[in-house]
């Protein structure tokens, strides 16, 4: 099951504002670009603003086969799912999957989310 629809970035004027205006953190499996109360994009301001908004990018270069793509990005967004009652504030998020995620599982995301996430300020770490 995906995020709620509230809470997805899905124009790409919004993944590309985040990537040249956001900070970030990375580790081994993951790449975090957050950008802190964004203002709407001409496409994003039809529907209203309701706080974290994530994007999940992963390339054809982590893994050739969709079938193996599609499995982190469901593993990411049960991830995310668990994470958002802790989110504070207006944010948009874009999540990068690099190569070496391949064989991760789902509570390795889940803590590389949480301590990224954390780090940028986007949850709370308490």
């Amino acid at each position: 099951m995906a995020l709620p629809s509230q809470h997805r970035l899905r124009s790409p004027r919004s993944f590309s504002k985040v990537y040249r205006q956001g900070r970030r953190a990375s580790s081994q499996h993951l790449a975090i670009k957050a950008l802190k109360n964004p203002t709407p994009d001409d496409i994003a301001s039809k529907r209203p603003s309701s706080g974290v908004c994530f994007g999940i990018s992963i390339s054809r270069k982590v893994h050739k086969r969709a079938v193996v793509r599609n499995r982190l990005k469901r593993q990411l967004h049960a991830a995310l799912r668990t994470l958002l009652p802790k989110a504070s504030g207006a944010w948009w998020v874009v999540i990068n999957v690099r190569t070496t995620a391949v064989g991760c599982k789902y509570y390795e995301f889940l803590q590389e989310l949480e301590s990224l996430l954390i780090k940028l300020e986007v949850l709370d770490g308490n």
